[in-house]
């Protein structure tokens, strides 16, 4: 059975690795090349690829984990997140694409800020890019969590002994694979990857939840209230703050790097629409199928009396038990495709940053496109070993790290960018003020426990405090400081 699944396995891995080296024949001689693929993704791709980097191995483990332990009322989150997804394509996206390409042709995000705001300049790239490489250090650490955790559950017995356990030998395949293609190949290798393992999760997510359903000692039948009360409820146990903490990720959405960086790469901005429409179909038909995992897995375990230890493993398991072994590697394919296609896109975007923002602003000014190329790579091994290092406790959860690292790109890059592309009064040091404000809330909030016990109640998702704090900061301060601070580029639009 393992051999049928491992075959499955080699597959996937060899077709992510050809289409790095298609990517590297094609687009990686220049920085907008290997950063931005020129610029020239279909709407299809950029849609999926967008997608993809966004449900990560949280829409596999993390989210029907949690459905699958406390029932119906975690879907607040895949609500919160889909309304956030809609305003994310429909405000972000359009004016993103137009405003990098006409202010400087901006590579990353920390340059766009510091084009729109030339008086911050040199401020504004330096933090941008710190919180980009810490945070996503830590998002890259959730997905290598993932990796390892389905190594450990799916293959306990046929791994070899190499002085290490499953768990960490997953976590070095996982990287060894995103590494090769991502480092060769360069941000399209990762979107033509991202676009087939976002048909892969489509195709699991659809397959999965009907076969628990309705295969052989399907739970179609159960009733999910006899087995927990109110389980299927959108309200049970449901506090004020516990929904605003699960709404809110939508939030997010305006401050992710890995995903708006796609909006900058589109072909052209007619095209944001179509890739709009096909994104949050592609979103909507995913979400429903996480779902489904954890409710009708939860039932299937019930009713065939399985013990699942750790709750986000279900998907793992529900793979093992139902589906002939080829079927099964092709549905840990899925699982590694959403882990993979998060990892390889926030590795990228941590390396555009270190070498467009650091390396070329003080080291290299005059660094040939060659050098920036060799030395974008060299940026995403050194963010990839750091991210094993985090993700080397076998304890982590991966909702938990996911959830640290969106929060904190949220609040930072969220304001922020919304801002920036919307109001033409903001002001470089409001820029700066906010995008400080929001990262040291949310870090403060984390250190703090605040998320787990706020004044003797329950949590606060640090997303809150840290995306008002940072709104009002830029707001005020943008206010407080004098009109010639204010970015050229919009002072020319709005006149």
């Amino acid at each position: 059975m393992q051999t049928g699944v491992l075959i499955s396995l080699a597959a996937y891995f060899v077709l992510m690795l050809a289409i790095g080296l298609f990517a590297w024949k094609k687009s990686t001689d220049t920085s907008e090349g290997y950063l931005l693929a020129g610029r020239g993704l279909s709407p299809g791709v950029a849609a999926l690829s967008a997608g993809a980097s966004d449900m990560s191995g949280w829409l596999l483990l993390g989210l029907p984990g949690a459905l699958y332990a406390a029932g119906l009322v975690e879907a607040w989150i895949g609500i919160g997140l889909f309304v956030g997804a809609v305003v994310n394509w429909t405000v972000v996206a359009p004016r993103l694409r137009e405003q990098t390409e006409r202010m400087g042709n901006a590579l990353t995000i920390p340059e766009y800020m510091a084009n729109r705001f030339p008086s911050q300049a040199t401020a504004l790239r330096v933090v941008s890019a710190i919180v980009i490489v810490v945070f996503f250090m830590v998002y890259s650490a959730a997905g290598l969590v993932g990796g390892g955790k389905l190594f450990e559950t799916a293959f306990p017995a046929l791994l070899p002994d190499v002085g290490m356990s499953d768990y960490m030998l997953g976590i070095w395949i996982t990287a060894g694979v995103v590494l090769a293609y991502t480092m060769v190949g360069g941000f399209l290798a990762v979107s033509l990857t991202d676009f087939v393992q976002g048909v892969i999760m489509l195709l699991a997510l659809v397959v999965m939840p009907l076969v628990v359903m309705f295969g052989p000692g399907g739970s179609a039948g159960d009733s999910l209230t006899d087995i927990q009360p109110g389980f299927l409820s959108l309200t049970q146990g449901l506090t004020f703050i516990g929904f605003l903490s699960a709404v809110t990720w939508g939030l997010g959405y305006f401050g992710q790097p890995h995903i708006i960086v796609r909006f900058m790469a589109i072909r052209s901005v007619p095209e944001v629409a179509t890739a709009r429409n096909i994104g949050l179909a592609w979103m909507f038909v995913c979400l429903l199928g996480s779902l489904g995992i954890g409710l009708a897995g939860r039932a299937y375990a019930e009713r065939n009396g399985i013990v699942v230890d750790d709750p986000e493993t279900i998907f793992v398991v529900l793979a093992d038990l139902l589906f002939h072994p080829l079927v099964t590697g092709f549905l840990l394919a899925a699982l590694l495709a959403a882990i993979m296609s998060t990892i390889s896109s926030q590795l990228l975007v941590s390396s555009s940053s270190l070498t467009e923002d650091f390396y070329r602003l003080f080291l290299r000014r005059d660094a040939s496109e060659r050098e920036a190329v060799n030395v974008g790579r060299v940026s995403v091994l050194l963010v990839a070993l750091a991210a094993i290092w985090v993700a080397s406790d076998p304890e982590s959860e991966v909702l938990g790290l996911v959830a640290n690292a969106w929060a904190g790109f949220g609040a930072a890059f969220g304001p922020l960018i919304l801002l920036a592309l919307t109001w033409p009064r903001m002001t470089g040091t409001g820029a700066l003020a906010g995008l400080v404000v929001g990262a040291a809330t949310v870090g403060i909030w984390i250190s703090q426990g605040w998320n787990a016990e706020f004044m003797g109640g329950p949590g606060v998702y640090e997303i809150i405090p840290g995306f008002i704090a940072a709104m009002v900061a830029i707001v005020l301060v943008s206010l407080a400081t004098k009109e010639e601070d204010l970015g050229r580029y919009m002072v020319a639009e709005a006149t």
